[in-house]
Parts: structure tokens; sequence; C-alpha cells
């Protein structure tokens, strides 16, 4: 993922971490569905509970693993997001700034549920 001249020297120091949260332009996204059938979804839900790219506004979050840290940007994995969006600003993961509760997964816990069931079949 490169990343712009003017932009590199704020690389510096983040070799060590493991994770980098990616914000970014959802630049190939057409307008936006209120209402709308996710990707791991039967029914239609409001796109505020799902991860669609059709948003109101076209901004995109995501946690990717950090390989490598080069001189003209980072090497990642685990990325959901389209080769060549638009990044708006790297950030370091930090778990501990994340819930500590309990996570809930909604719909999708009931979704995720009959994928594995379909995949044992």
């Amino acid at each position: 993922m490169k990343v712009f001249a003017p932009y590199r020297a704020g690389l510096r120091d983040l070799r060590g971490f493991s994770h980098v949260l990616l914000v970014y332009c959802l630049h190939l996204s057409k307008g936006c569905d209120l209402v709308c059938r996710p990707f791991l979804g039967r029914r239609r839900r409001g796109v505020f509970a799902t991860r669609s790219p059709r948003r109101p506004n076209p901004i995109g979050i995501t946690v990717v693993r950090l390989v490598n840290v080069r001189h003209d940007g980072l090497e990642v994995s685990h990325v959901d997001m389209v080769e060549g969006s638009p990044l708006l600003d790297i950030k370091p993961y930090l778990p501990e700034t994340g819930p500590h509760e309990r996570v809930k997964l909604g719909w999708l816990k009931q979704e995720l549920r009959r994928l594995e069931a379909d995949r044992d079949d």
C-alpha cells in the first residue's frame, strides 16, 4: 500500500505494531441505500447495521495486519478494501481502546451459524 511522499515521515515508529486501522474512501460506491441486503445475509437491513459500501458518507474503516513498513508505504494483510482505494488515515490498532465487555454480533450471529451448518452438510 503506497503512501504519498509528503506523508511518509508519518510512518516513522509504526514498526512494532502488529495491526493498524485504515480509514479510506469507498471511491467506487455510487449513491446510498439506507436499507440493503448485506453480503452475509438473506434479509434487508439498515445500512448502519451492515458493512455495505453504499453509505451516506463513503468512508470505510478496517483493521489489518501490519506485515512491514517500507520506505514508500505499508505491506498489510487481511485487507477488505478495494485495491486503489484512497487512504485517508492510518492509526495503530490498540485493543485496549476497544470494548472491554463481551461484543455482540446482532443479526450476523444467526447468519454465521447458518453458514457453519451449511458447511457441515
